[in-house]
């Protein structure tokens, strides 16, 4: 068939809908409901995994991140007048990673402590994150002003201070950033850098970095600070010695990460009596997440296809009804020559045509939701290219599956009878 009769063939089938204009509207908005239900919904779900695999990225594929947590009995027993809790990790704990491991390419300790900061009349709780240079290779921040810490710093002891960019607009609104002294603790730091922080929580593991952060040499924390730390819990006075609150690991390939993290595991419980420790693997929750993306687009996807399903039953009982109408018509075709595959053919055209066009607005409707999803609350949502044409690809096929029974009881028509129907 040439592209001309193809043509004149479709214009034939949209004259014919535009017949009963109202009546094709409505069989229309099965399908327009159906593609942009499907299109609306991939695009949130794509929006929120989309946001959640970007929050595990940021953590490192290749890192490995342990944290001290005290035990369930020292959280029952932690209820006297003078207690003093030890758990964690330990200096010996980063020595023994950083030197028994051949795929552990570097590592960073980490000792957190909340301290007071003062910056003349302005002053706030930060979060005192003591850790090596490492740290910032290890969990990679955009540098706003100055520099990090360096192995300079770390060698002298230098009591030098890195904030976070939260930190410095609260401090330092009114002054200038680097080479202020800041007093953390009753103690003065010289602040070298400003870089700009994430915080949250990325599936079940919390970001190394927070907001409120200030990062000063490891050793300096140990010397102003010490190991061992008061606080008031429900009237009670409670110690806790803990060394290191975390260490951050980082493997040499993707592929020895779940590897080494069972190693890591398996060497720190031998030091530990007491599961004092957790061992998070970034790269596993991000495969987690992954699976768990597919399997809500395909469960979303799965939701927002029955409507094109009622869609495409709509069409199917239309063009049935279309047919009995216009039987004489179609015994008048047959009585001149027309070919049954004729008679086929151009009922599957006005199902196709139908069910196009109402996929096409049905796809305007569902890029709009989104955009309007996003605006008014701010939730992220991601239109993509297969969300797009996998709808639209769908309701052309339910045009031909469900205007094919039509077509095919329409070319079964017997042409003496179809001339005498009234």
């Amino acid at each position: 068939m040439t592209q001309s009769k193809i043509v004149r063939n479709i214009w034939l089938g949209i004259e014919n809908l535009l017949l009963h204009k109202l009546r094709s509207f409505l069989t229309m908005l099965g399908v327009v409901f159906g593609v942009g239900s499907v299109v609306a919904m991939l695009s949130v779900g794509e929006g929120a995994s989309k946001e959640a695999l970007a929050q595990i990225r940021r953590l490192g594929s290749n890192n490995i991140i342990i944290s001290s947590i005290k035990p369930a009995e020292q959280e029952q027993t932690a209820t006297t007048t003078s207690f003093m809790n030890v758990y964690g990790l330990t200096y010996d704990d980063h020595r023994r990673l950083a030197s028994g491991f051949r795929q552990i390419r570097q590592t960073a300790p980490v000792k957190i402590i909340r301290k007071d900061a003062r910056l003349r009349e302005r002053s706030m709780e930060l979060r005192v994150v003591g850790t090596t240079p490492q740290w910032f290779g290890l969990v990679p921040r955009d540098v706003l002003a100055g520099r990090v810490l360096l192995a300079s710093d770390t060698e002298k002891v230098a009591p030098v201070a890195v904030l976070t960019e939260f930190g410095a607009r609260k401090l330092l609104a009114t002054g200038s950033t680097i080479g202020q002294t800041l007093r953390i603790g009753g103690n003065e730091f010289e602040v070298v850098g400003i870089i700009r922080s994430e915080s949250g929580q990325a599936g079940n593991i919390q970001l190394p970095d927070q907001e409120a952060d200030v990062y000063i040499p490891l050793g300096v924390a140990r010397r102003y600070y010490g190991d061992i730390f008061a606080k008031m819990t429900s009237g009670s006075f409670e110690r806790e010695r803990v060394e290191l609150h975390q260490i951050i690991v980082q493997v040499d390939d993707p592929q020895h990460v779940e590897a080494a993290a069972l190693g890591v595991e398996r060497v720190l419980g031998m030091f530990h009596k007491k599961k004092d420790f957790i061992v998070s693997v970034p790269l596993a929750l991000l495969k987690q997440t992954e699976a768990t993306k597919r399997t809500f687009n395909i469960v979303l996807g799965s939701i927002a296809g029955i409507s094109l399903l009622v869609g495409g039953i709509g069409i199917m009982n239309i063009m049935l009804a279309s047919v009995t109408e216009r039987t004489r018509e179609i015994g008048i075709r047959r009585a001149i020559g027309a070919k049954r595959w004729q008679i086929i053919y151009q009922f599957l055209i006005e199902t196709v045509v139908l069910s196009t066009i109402g996929g096409m607005i049905g796809l305007g409707i569902g890029v709009l939701i989104p955009l309007l999803i996003t605006h008014f609350s701010g939730m992220p949502t991601v239109v993509t290219l297969n969300g797009i044409l996998l709808p639209l690809f769908i309701s052309m096929a339910i045009g031909i599956l469900f205007g094919l029974y039509p077509a095919m009881h329409a070319a079964q028509v017997d042409p003496i009878v179809a001339l005498r129907h009234e």
